[in-house]
């Protein structure tokens, strides 16, 4: 039996359209939450650290994303937190998580600095990743050293996943 392609997951763009123009999309909750990376950036007793992020988020999504023919991971600043603040609200369960050692460093070559790091984590598996700042560059740097099939697949910060890109993962997928 062939393992199922990965599925590499950001948070902030696709499953938290965090751009928006307007507060709420239909479906979608709000919650304040306290993501360690980003509390470690704000001024103590900040009116933003009582606060916390607000990050919007779509319940269905987590049904959505298990239906597809991947096996999913997560691939974003929230790393583990994803799967304690993240996960429980769209219905996905603990998943794996790609540990980025440096989070955005600025790389060398001009690369997304996640790209390095997703391309040695796949190991030469056949991998999507949806996230909302993948470039050409990172496109053509995966097809250079990646000994799978890759999909990288960007998704805009004012939406998030929509039907047209489930649709082109699950397409993919089956391609494969």
């Amino acid at each position: 039996m062939t393992q199922r392609p990965l599925l590499l997951l950001d948070v902030d763009g696709p499953l938290n359209p965090f751009r928006a123009r307007f507060l709420r999309h239909r479906g979608y909750v709000t919650r304040r939450l306290r993501p360690a990376e980003w509390s470690a950036r704000q001024r103590p007793g900040s009116r933003a650290l009582r606060r916390g992020l607000r990050v919007r988020l779509h319940p269905g999504h987590g049904a959505r994303l298990l239906a597809l023919p991947y096996e999913p991971a997560w691939a974003t600043t929230w790393m583990h937190e994803a799967n304690e603040m993240i996960g429980p609200v769209v219905g996905l369960p603990e998943l794996p998580v790609i540990e980025f050692p440096e989070l955005f460093a600025k790389d060398p070559d001009g690369l997304y600095w996640k790209t390095r790091t997703v391309v040695a984590w796949a190991a030469g598996r056949p991998f999507a990743w949806v996230d909302d700042m993948v470039t050409e560059l990172d496109v053509r740097h995966v097809a250079e050293h990646h000994d799978g099939p890759a999909l990288l697949l960007p998704v805009d910060p004012r939406h998030g996943l929509r039907a047209r890109e489930f649709a082109e993962l699950e397409r993919w997928a089956l391609s494969l």
